[in-house]
């Protein structure tokens, strides 16, 4: 139960990081929701973090869920911002993916 807490909160990792990135391309009041979306999915992603690492080591907890946060962002990046999906980025992504399987695999 905890593994899914903890890719929950990856996943509010990402929101969060889209929610910067949409208030950078926002202005006024627009731009204000974007940070409180900002806040509430940064609060949500700290405590299933929180939670998950009661009983989930923390250095794996910790790296799954910023492994999490950045193949999500990045993805993000590319499919939301326009971002470029260049082959060393992709190769690069793709490593660091199976580096989060690869840490839920030996962990206990």
């Amino acid at each position: 139960m905890n593994w899914i807490l903890l890719i929950i909160a990856g996943l509010f990792e990402v929101a969060f990081a889209f929610c910067l990135g949409k208030a950078k391309e926002s202005t006024g009041n627009e731009m204000y929701l974007w940070y409180v979306g900002f806040l509430l999915a940064l609060a949500i992603s700290m405590l299933l973090l929180v939670k998950a690492t009661q009983t989930l080591p923390i250095g794996t907890a910790y790296a799954v869920w910023t492994g999490i946060g950045a193949v999500g962002t990045v993805l993000v990046g590319i499919f939301v911002f326009k971002e470029p999906a260049t082959f060393l980025r992709m190769l690069f992504l793709t490593t660091l993916i199976g580096s989060i399987i690869g840490l839920k695999v030996v962990s206990h």
